[in-house]
């Protein structure tokens, strides 16, 4: 068992966080002692590392507590819990294009200035870059530009 304390150290989330999210009802099984410290065992880590997953993936504390819930009410649940993760994937492998597209327009960005700087102007850039990019670099302009 483990303490706020430790469990707010070990997942670098503040106390006021975790006892936010048990107020919300995230932490179905979570033990509270009749002094109302609560104490974590290895089910309420695990039910923290899914509920800072689905944090991060995009989900609102509603939309993960609806989750939790699910988990709770067994196996009936199993094929909409299934969906709501394969919904998730998808939302984050669309995030992950569009940042990659972002990093590809700063990558193409950083090598530009830093070729700008060695030549002291923009002047030969403006005038046929793409003539002078590596392939590399060419393939996140045309990524960027797609």
């Amino acid at each position: 068992m483990y303490t706020i304390g430790q469990v707010s150290k070990m997942f670098d989330l503040s106390i006021s966080t975790l006892r936010y999210y048990d107020k919300e009802g995230l932490f179905q099984e979570l033990n509270k002692e009749p002094s109302g410290i609560r104490r974590f065992d290895e089910q309420s880590l695990e039910a923290l590392r899914v509920i800072e997953c689905l944090k991060k993936s995009g989900m609102q504390i509603k939309e993960i507590r609806e989750f939790m819930d699910w988990c709770v009410q067994g196996d009936s649940t199993l094929e909409r819990r299934k969906e709501m993760f394969y919904a998730q994937r998808e939302n984050i492998l669309k995030k992950m294009n569009e940042l990659q597209k972002t990093l590809d327009m700063v990558e193409f960005k950083c090598w530009y200035y830093e070729t700008a700087c060695k030549d002291q102007t923009e002047a030969k850039l403006k005038k046929g870059f793409e003539d002078r990019m590596p392939e590399e670099i060419r393939k996140c302009y045309q990524n960027a530009h797609e």
